[in-house]
């Protein structure tokens, strides 16, 4: 399945809530992930721009799109960023195929 990073930025209000009732946000959206068909591979809270991080294998894209949805429609986060993830060897195939393309750069003289 691919692999998703997931960057979750909350609202000082979502903030404010877990300040007054801690819990572990990561296990509370599992089931909404796997109700999706994906799964938690890891997730850990952050210091800088954004306050969670996890990464998630989904059936595909769409699927992916459809979380990302629903955390941002949620109302607790001012920030939600998905970003698909390639394997090294998937991105050695797109390096090999980029270099069949024919494009040449306007630098490239």
């Amino acid at each position: 399945m691919p692999h998703y990073l997931v960057q979750v930025a909350y609202t000082p209000e979502a903030w404010n809530a877990l300040i007054q009732n801690p819990q572990n946000r990561i296990e509370a959206v599992r089931p909404a992930i796997e109700s999706l068909g994906g799964k938690i591979s890891a997730g850990y809270f952050a210091f800088g721009d954004y306050d969670a991080i996890l990464i998630t294998e989904m059936p595909d894209n769409v699927t992916a799109s459809a979380m990302s949805i629903a955390f941002a429609g949620g109302g607790a986060c001012r920030s939600v960023k998905t970003t698909p993830l390639m394997t090294t060897a998937e991105a050695i195939e797109a390096l090999k195929k980029a270099s069949h393309t024919g494009y040449r750069a306007a630098t490239a003289g």
